[in-house]
């Protein structure tokens, strides 16, 4: 019934995980009997405080018919754990249950108890709380892209600008070139893209995409041809020619799902940091080489492993090789074909680069 309600959601908000047996989805000895949501919280740190594995939320999660967006937490909400058939199940009250049609007391977010009277509830999609703390990864939700070798030849780039210069900023006119289709599906703004790092994959060696990072956004002021004329109305860094021209309205990204398991086997390796040189921790960012082809979605779960050390063993007189260790765990936020962005969201030590990601233990 849950997989139902969750695949009717076609806005992409949630996403789904496989099957799981209760008898492998276990609640912290010390978890919360009753959880209240406040500004801030995000999705991940509210499931580890009820689960060891919080991928496994979903399984846990009961869906309460009785609210409106009933998959979806806000701020205010209360959080409980019910007994169905002597299982343990998650629900979510409404705005402390204010939406049920009975007076009740909420705790609001600053602590203070609150005589709620029964009233209709309007809450914005985007108040709902996310996965993950946005504020780490907003920047690689909106401004990064992965693009395969066909779609940078095929995209528009600048030209040039005002004054025979070679560098724009805010408030400059640019000229960019549309030698494809000449711009057929011209629309009012668009994003400047630098490229920059080319992803190869350290096992195969195939080239799996080209970095493209936002460097200012633009506004059309004319077109003729294969010619359009843009004004830039902000930048972070300055413009050249070269530099790719994609349509903004592009930028939106998902931001609110659900932690789950990846449905099929992922034997993936981390490729880039973006911020460090040698390893990252908790909180930061990192590219992986697989994405949407090999089933990576936003919201998957992955466990970091690192090889283990070889040692000697000195009975046998013999170098042998230790166990693999679980250095942390990350968040799928953005999938592209064939690489995807997470976030560390725990990390036992330092991850560093060609660490392997995995699906959790026990998933499948």
């Amino acid at each position: 019934m849950m997989k139902s309600l969750l695949r009717a959601l076609t806005t992409g908000l949630l996403v789904l995980a496989p099957a799981l047996s209760f008898a492998q989805v276990t609640l912290k000895d010390d978890a919360p009997d009753v959880y209240y949501v406040k500004n801030g919280d995000n999705l991940w740190n509210i499931a580890s405080q009820f689960l060891d594995s919080p991928w496994q939320w979903p399984e846990l999660w009961h869906v309460n018919q009785e609210i409106e967006n009933p998959h979806l937490i806000y701020p205010g909400d209360v959080i409980r754990i019910v007994y169905v058939d002597g299982k343990p199940r998650i629900e979510v009250e409404r705005n402390g249950g204010a939406d049920d049609g009975k007076e009740t007391v909420k705790m609001m977010t600053d602590g203070r108890l609150v005589k709620m009277e029964p009233k209709a509830r309007v809450v914005a999609l985007d108040t709902a709380i996310p996965a993950i703390p946005l504020d780490t990864v907003e920047n690689y939700l909106v401004e990064g892209l992965v693009l395969s070798k066909l779609q940078l030849e095929q995209a528009p780039y600048v030209v040039g600008g005002e004054d025979a210069r070679v560098v724009f900023g805010d408030g400059d006119t640019v000229y960019a070139r549309d030698p494809i289709d000449a711009w057929e599906n011209l629309v009012r703004s668009y994003g400047i893209y630098r490229v920059g790092e080319e992803y190869v994959d350290p096992v195969t060696k195939e080239i799996l995409g080209y970095e493209a990072l936002e460097i200012a956004l633009a506004r059309v002021a004319d077109q003729e041809s294969e010619i359009a004329t843009l004004r830039l109305i902000q930048s972070n860094e300055d413009v050249r020619e070269q530099d790719r021209v994609l349509n903004a309205a592009e930028r939106k990204m998902q931001s609110v799902f659900y932690p789950v398991a990846p449905d099929e086997p992922i034997d993936a390796r981390v490729i880039r940091f973006f911020d460090r040189l040698n390893s990252v921790a908790r909180n930061e960012a990192l590219v992986i080489n697989k994405g949407i082809r090999d089933g990576l979605r936003a919201g998957h779960v992955l466990e970091v492993k690192q090889a283990g050390q070889v040692v000697k063993d000195k009975v046998r007189d013999e170098m042998i090789q230790l166990p693999q260790v679980k250095a942390g765990t990350i968040i799928v936020f953005r999938a592209f074909e064939k690489v995807s962005y997470a976030l560390v969201v725990e990390a036992e030590r330092p991850i560093r680069m060609n660490d392997i990601a995995t699906n959790p233990a026990g998933s499948l």
